[in-house]
């Protein structure tokens, strides 16, 4: 059953386990590991957590917990830090999409922190300047992070913007600079600090004042003037009328849990799609890490992220026909084309307006499409916060391969990459539109209506990927040392869909896969079709975990950190 989540949904009372004692006779499942060489990457605790990638952002937001801040406070604080910590990876003029579960109305919301493309982001001239770049001036999309967490703040927040960029400020103080762009950076966050504080104790126009002079003021004049000279296509009037939509969630149910996405301007839906098509599985008779488990996952993704390169797009530009892509019909019908023996080397997009599982390829817009160059995607990082009071976030910041916006040390991101220039594509560049992201935060609610799990992946196209097999790991094979600890546990990804950055076509039938799956297992992927790619570590995938009265969990390999009230662990 689908359901776009009301905002107040749930009337009992949330008791959150990761804040309160597990009751009289019953002990969480925490079978502790013995810990690698790592010292922060896993915890379980009781107070109030924080994962996200660099350590100092994590210390930012349990900073902010221990100073009384609520999860809203301390996941603004931990973003804003990222983008000094994980500057390679989100850029404070980037983008973050982010899910928060408020413990007070028991309901789900989305916080929409994607900027559109400029005005003069037009398919016309990117057709002269031979397509979207992959990185530069022109590749950048309006800056979004910080209106999002502003947006953040005043909805669900009880601190100031000052309060919670103190953190970041502290760490840019610290001697010596790491990059040129810090001093410029540095003013920048002063005079947002300095025009919040001629509120004079109202908080909510003091974060109205903060966007303002970055959106309408003497910050928004600069990254104008600098784009003009520099031929970038962002002005001052793109950065005016940038507003943050606050959206519901898009949610379906399986085996009894209700899991959370941002809508089909993001990649999210089709882990939902994913997921209603592996419902009809019965993947712990199956077994954990068996060669037709691996094979059904991947060909449940596949199906799903053929839908996703088919239809998704901003629907305020597009009718996406989401209600039908995730109806439990659709994915019975599109269950029936996988072949239990043998991998598909077809990209099968469906028809979910007539209700077919599969589309006329005659139809199909992503048909049309050039050889793309071949993007290498290395700008995503991660955020989930929980507090005492039961609240959870999950974010997923992002932005990189742009240029610094002159001398206000602002990073601009390339998000523009995400969109294609096909024309009669849901998902084709027009000015003011989103473009569809792979940015892909997830919560999760149990059968009571209570916060259960939250992840972030950072990995682009991978990210729903990765999701997907911790989910099935935590749902199907319930709580054991390896689906709750091991957050390195051997993983798969299909490499079957069309690329968010460039476009690149589909590797038909190719998984890229851990070795320690064993010999076995991927002889018999390989006998089903699977073009197997063979590669140790995370595949490209870097998550954070937050499993509520168990444990959060980061992937070490990958720069993952976690936090707690009392320390990092």
């Amino acid at each position: 059953m689908i359901r776009r989540a009301p905002i107040a949904a749930w009337g009992l009372m949330l008791i959150l386990a990761l804040i309160s004692p597990p009751a009289p006779g019953q002990e969480p499942v925490v079978p502790v590991p013995a810990k690698p060489s790592y010292d922060d990457w896993w915890f379980a605790g009781t107070k109030g957590a924080v994962a996200a990638g660099g350590r100092d952002a994590v210390r930012a937001g349990i900073e902010v917990l221990e100073r009384g801040g609520n999860a809203a406070d301390a996941a603004a604080a931990t973003i804003l830090a990222l983008s000094i910590t994980d500057s390679r990876s989100f850029c404070f003029g980037g983008e973050v999409p982010i899910l928060v579960y408020d413990a007070r109305t028991k309901g789900v919301t989305v916080i929409a922190g994607q900027g559109a493309a400029p005005r003069l982001a037009t398919r016309e001239e990117f057709a002269k300047r031979g397509g979207i770049p992959l990185k530069g001036i022109t590749a950048a999309a309006v800056p979004a992070a910080l209106d999002a967490c502003l947006t953040l703040l005043d909805r669900n927040g009880t601190m100031t913007f000052a309060q919670v960029v103190a953190p970041t400020r502290q760490i840019l103080a610290r001697p010596p600079r790491r990059e040129p762009w810090h001093a410029d950076f540095t003013r920048t966050l002063e005079t947002l600090v300095a025009a919040e504080a001629l509120a004079t104790g109202d908080r909510s126009r003091g974060l109205r004042l903060v966007a303002d002079a970055f959106y309408r003021g003497p910050i928004a004049r600069r990254i104008d003037a600098w784009s003009r000279a520099n031929g970038g296509l962002i002005r001052y009037g793109d950065l005016a009328g940038h507003v943050t939509r606050i959206e519901e969630p898009v949610s379906v149910t399986y085996r009894g849990h209700r899991i959370y996405k941002c809508g089909p301007w993001t990649q999210g839906p089709c882990l939902l799609e994913a997921l209603q098509i592996l419902e009809g599985f019965d993947l712990r008779t199956m077994g954990r890490g068996k060669p037709e488990t691996i094979h059904v996952m991947a060909e449940a993704l596949e199906l799903a992220m053929a839908d996703r390169d088919t239809y998704y797009a901003d629907p305020l530009f597009a009718d996406v026909p989401l209600d039908e892509l995730l109806m439990p019909e659709y994915a019975s019908k599109r269950r029936a084309l996988i072949d239990r023996r043998h991998a598909s080397h077809e990209r099968r997009p469906g028809d979910p307006r007539q209700g077919k599982p599969r589309l006329d390829p005659a139809a199909d817009p992503a048909e049309r499409r050039p050889a793309p160059p071949a993007a290498a995607v290395r700008d995503t990082t991660t955020c989930i916060v929980a507090d005492k009071a039961g609240n959870v976030v999950a974010a997923t910041p992002s932005g990189w391969s742009g240029v610094v916006a002159g001398d206000t040390g602002v990073w601009l991101g390339s998000r523009l990459q995400s969109f294609n220039t096909w024309e009669g594509h849901p998902n084709v560049i027009e000015p003011g539109k989103r473009p569809r992201i792979t940015l892909s935060p997830t919560i999760v609610l149990d059968g009571g209506g209570r916060p259960e799990i939250a992840v972030s992946v950072a990995g682009g196209d991978n990210q729903d990927q990765m999701t997907l097999q911790v989910l099935v790991d935590m749902i199907d094979f319930g709580p054991t040392p390896r689906s709750l600890n091991d957050i390195m546990a051997p993983r798969f990804m299909t490499d079957h869909f069309i690329s968010s950055f460039g476009q690149k076509p589909p590797a038909l039938g190719q998984l890229r896969i851990n070795p320690e799956f064993g010999a076995e297992t991927l002889e018999a992927l390989k006998a089903m079709g699977h073009k197997l790619v063979v590669r140790p570590g995370p595949l490209a995938a870097a998550p954070c975990v937050l499993q509520i009265g168990y444990f959060v969990t980061g992937d070490p390999r990958t720069g993952r950190h976690v936090g707690h009230v009392g320390g990092i662990e």
